[in-house]
């Protein structure tokens, strides 16, 4: 058995310094003027570039990292004019008809969610895509198109417009999907639908995206999430390789309106959050009050707080978004991502969710 290449070591002039001040000659050069923040970032990474080939990376490695920063760019440019209104996106099947009667709730779903407010973002094929881009106004819809030797292009009702993206990789598109999701609908479907539910429970879960509500749909009389709930999720549960709060991130819904008022239930009252240091900072739309406070206290301080518990903050220095909502704070301990959830239902004044 042949022994394995060494690791190259990366030469030590490799550093930032000398780095900074290519980079500061290119803004120069071309008008562009960063932050202070935007230089340093744009400095490390034409300074990982170089690492990359000096650790001995081969032409395929340099093109995967060259096309999924391109890709990346490109989706960014595309979303950062639409900052500040909130977006869902839809998965399901490319292979169900526009008889089927999911097709029609899909349909009917990003019609409603659109009136709403919400912006849709769909994969821009076929079936249960295709529907969520028929509800609305195609100037409220996106297309993350992902190309496949099998399908020529993209639905008929996105393509052409400029807020579709064509996407190389599926890690790339799916980083899209939930980095601009305030919301997520998933209809039946086959693979590709599963690995999208559960790449955004996963992250919600693990608190590697924004804690969004997950909505499952299908036609009064359909049992494909019944199905899936007692044949994936409850098996789960029950070996306790899940904990039972997880099964709050998301619910189950035939009725459309039902699932739109659920999302909409979700922003009632909280807005959004951010860590600030240690600090889990939770943006509302009306303040708590101390009685409220004593709830939290009580009933999610035990699951939720490093240490401390929770208290009513004014925005902190570094926050630059939604200075004047009041706010909640605490040092949450980056595990209980679903009881998190549980607590934001019940500043929300939803009803607790019981699970077996």
């Amino acid at each position: 058995m042949s022994e394995p290449t060494p690791l190259p070591s990366t030469p030590a002039h490799l550093d930032l310094s000398h780095i900074e001040a290519a980079v500061d000659n290119f803004f120069a050069t071309t008008g562009v003027k960063p932050s202070t923040e935007a230089r340093e970032l744009v400095a490390e990474i034409m300074l990982s570039g170089l690492k990359l080939v000096a650790d001995g990376a081969d032409l395929g490695q340099l093109k995967l990292v060259r096309s999924a920063l391109k890709e990346m760019r490109h989706a960014y440019r595309t979303f950062n004019p639409y900052r500040g209104i909130r977006k869902i996106s839809i998965f399901g099947s490319a292979r169900t008809p526009d008889t089927d009667p999911d097709y029609v709730l899909a349909r009917h779903f990003s019609r409603a969610i659109s009136e709403s407010g919400m912006m849709v973002i769909t994969g821009a094929g076929d079936g249960i895509m295709k529907a969520g881009h028929e509800g609305p106004d195609v100037e409220k819809c996106f297309g993350l198109r992902i190309r496949l030797p099998f399908e020529a292009g993209a639905n008929s009702v996105i393509d052409g417009d400029p807020k579709l993206v064509n996407f190389r990789y599926f890690f790339t598109r799916k980083l899209m999907f939930m980095a601009h999701s305030d919301a997520v609908a998933v209809f039946p479907g086959g693979f590709g639908t599963q690995d999208e539910l559960f790449e955004a429970l996963t992250l919600i879960q693990t608190g590697k995206s924004n804690l969004v509500p997950v909505v499952l749909l299908e036609h009064e009389g359909g049992d494909y999430w019944k199905s899936w709930e007692e044949g994936c999720v409850l098996p789960l549960a029950r070996r306790r390789l899940i904990s039972p709060e997880d099964r709050g991130l998301y619910s189950i819904h035939t009725d459309p309106h039902a699932a739109v008022e659920e999302i909409a239930g979700f922003y009632r009252r909280f807005n959004s959050m951010r860590f600030v240091g240690k600090e889990l900072v939770l943006r509302l739309n009306t303040p708590i009050t101390e009685g409220e406070l004593g709830v939290l206290e009580r009933e999610f301080r035990a699951d939720l707080c490093e240490r401390d518990s929770f208290r009513a903050v004014t925005a902190f220095e570094e926050e630059e978004e939604h200075r004047d909502l009041p706010r909640i704070a605490f040092r949450f301990n980056r595990r209980a991502w679903s009881r998190l959830r549980a607590m934001i239902d019940f500043l929300n004044g939803a009803p607790a969710r019981k699970h077996q």
